[in-house]
């Protein structure tokens, strides 16, 4: 008989275990206009083209705002309450009202209500979606917070360019 021997292995050279994906169901609602995704505040920022359209969230501290974020603005805040009652700001950025709002986990109609954000991303409905801005770093350059591949450069030649 041979004998087993328990082998130690570093856990820094195992590859790091994926979290699940949150609410997965809208991700499959709008799988025809293949989404992608990122990571964002611990979450998981939805993007269809160019546009930021929802976040999904699902973490164990702050529950309030575990749900499906909708990327807005104020001005649609209205009319979009008027389709989603439970609908309401993200209480996590400390701000009494923000573009971003949530649809909570803990709303009596969150599933049909996340589908119904769904039809409406898939509908192309303006009231959700932005492009988001470019980052910008501590010394206030936008460009110092992209990666060189977002930085667009200009066609004319480098001594017009100077010439402003």
């Amino acid at each position: 008989m041979r004998r087993e021997r328990a082998l130690k292995v570093d856990a820094s050279l195992l590859p790091k275990q994926r979290k699940p994906i949150p609410h997965a169901f809208v991700l499959d609602a709008i799988s025809t206009l293949s989404p992608y995704t990122r990571p964002m505040f611990g979450c998981l920022a939805t993007y269809v083209k160019d546009k930021i359209v929802l976040i999904l969230r699902d973490k164990p501290t702050n529950t309030a705002d575990n749900g499906v974020w909708l990327a807005t603005t104020q001005g649609h805040h209205q009319s979009l309450r008027r389709e989603f009652p439970n609908m309401r700001s993200i209480q996590v950025l400390g701000k009494q009202v923000t573009g971003w709002q949530v649809l909570p986990v803990d709303a009596p109609d969150f599933e049909s209500a996340a589908l119904r954000a769904c039809e409406l991303v898939l509908a192309g409905d303006p009231r959700i979606g932005k492009i988001p801005g470019a980052r910008t770093s501590k010394s206030g350059s936008k460009a110092a917070g992209r990666s060189s591949k977002q930085i667009k450069t200009s066609k004319r030649p480098a001594s017009d360019r100077n010439r402003r």
